[in-house]
């Protein structure tokens, strides 16, 4: 029996909203593609090496988007040879100065992130908007709650859901109003509560694509925990088409958690997806040691598929039944394999970190074998 998580269930089915379907560079967002995942290099754009090599580590991690800021035009002419090496498509971040905009469409850029209010008068925003146009960018509408305009704070009296969301849509009118309708939004607040509420109301006002985040939701661990529970609450509920999980840490552990919120929930599926017990004394091995090595080890499949390490019989058969590989603690030095939800053999725990991850490579081969044989016969 070959495990398969990826089949929808009636009491695990989320049901997405309906947005239309924009284009970020290659990368297709909303309708009923999968939801992408993106970090955001941190570090100086203008040093186009540094930059590149920080992009290169998040596309192994699977980072679908990058964003890269581009405060100054030291940024921008650095961007044009970043977008040329780059293997994914490049979100500009422009705040304030029009021209970045223009010369970050020029030198590459698959989308500006941009508020069209806060880049100066109608004539530059229309011209922003026709290099857009242009050169094929979408653009990103970003709201912050820590930086609402000075008249919203003042008629709303602080940060609300209701402050934010009408700040997208003035933004978005001033697009539309250009004839531009390739572009997403966000409306992000450190407060898990506050960026919910507006996700929501956002999610009722309009057909656009989410871009879906708390905005400095602090260091790995917490923002972590903040993070879950704010986009988990969200994505259930079928709001969002593209995430970013915004960390005071690695880049590319934002990649990991984004993917981890998304595989928790069956709405992406990439790696493996270990299934540990949290150990305790009847465990016939180190679990927790051996997870920690596994997790490691594993981190190059980028295959969908599941491994359980259960460190007793209590649970560890019955978890091996629905995982492609499995092992479960016994006694007297020895634990089980399974394969597939059946008994492959006895195996000593000493040989099972070495013979879990030979396993593993092997499935993911077949699984992978498989999947090409799949895509030969369906053209």
């Amino acid at each position: 029996m070959t495990a398969d998580h990826t089949h929808v269930r009636p009491w695990r089915h989320i049901e997405r909203r309906k947005s239309r379907q924009i284009r970020v560079g290659d990368v297709l967002v909303g309708g009923d593609t999968p939801i992408t995942v993106q970090s955001m290099t941190n570090t100086p754009t203008s040093d186009a090496r540094a930059t590149i090599d920080q992009i290169r580590k998040l596309e192994e991690a699977g980072a679908d988007i990058v964003r890269v800021s581009c405060p100054d035009v030291e940024s921008t002419v650095a961007f044009r040879t970043i977008a040329r090496e780059a293997r994914v498509p490049l979100v500009a971040d422009i705040h304030f100065h029009y021209r970045r905009g223009i010369e970050a469409a020029q030198a590459g850029a698959a989308c500006l992130r941009i508020n069209p209010g806060n880049i100066g008068s109608p004539d530059r925003v229309r011209e922003v908007v026709q290099a857009a146009k242009d050169h094929g960018c979408s653009m990103r509408i970003g709201v912050n709650a820590g930086s609402l305009e000075k008249e919203l704070l003042e008629k709303y009296g602080e940060p609300c859901p209701e402050a934010m969301v009408e700040s997208a849509l003035n933004h978005a009118r001033i697009l539309q109003d250009h004839d531009f309708h390739e572009f997403k939004i966000s409306v992000k607040a450190s407060d898990p509560f506050l960026t919910v509420a507006a996700y929501h109301q956002l999610a009722e006002a309009i057909d656009c694509p989410l871009h879906v985040g708390v905005t400095e939701a602090g260091p790995l661990r917490t923002g972590t925990i903040k993070s879950s529970i704010a986009m988990g609450n969200l994505l259930w509920a079928g709001i969002g088409d593209t995430i970013r999980v915004s960390l005071a840490a690695d880049p590319v552990e934002e990649i990991k958690v984004g993917f981890d919120i998304l595989k928790s929930l069956g709405l992406r599926h990439r790696g493996v997806n270990i299934i540990a017990c949290p150990s305790c004394a009847r465990q016939g091995f180190d679990v927790i040691r051996t997870v920690g090595i596994l997790e490691e080890r594993l981190a190059h499949v980028t295959t969908p598929m599941s491994l359980s390490i259960i460190g007793c019989v209590v649970n560890g058969p019955g978890e091996a039944l629905y995982t492609d590989v499995g092992f479960t603690g016994g006694g007297a030095g020895s634990g089980m394999m399974y394969l597939n939800g059946a008994i492959a053999r006895k195996l000593a725990n000493a040989d099972m970190v070495e013979e879990i991850v030979d396993m593993v490579e092997r499935k993911a081969a077949e699984l992978e074998a498989a999947r090409a044989a799949e895509k030969v016969a369906a053209e």
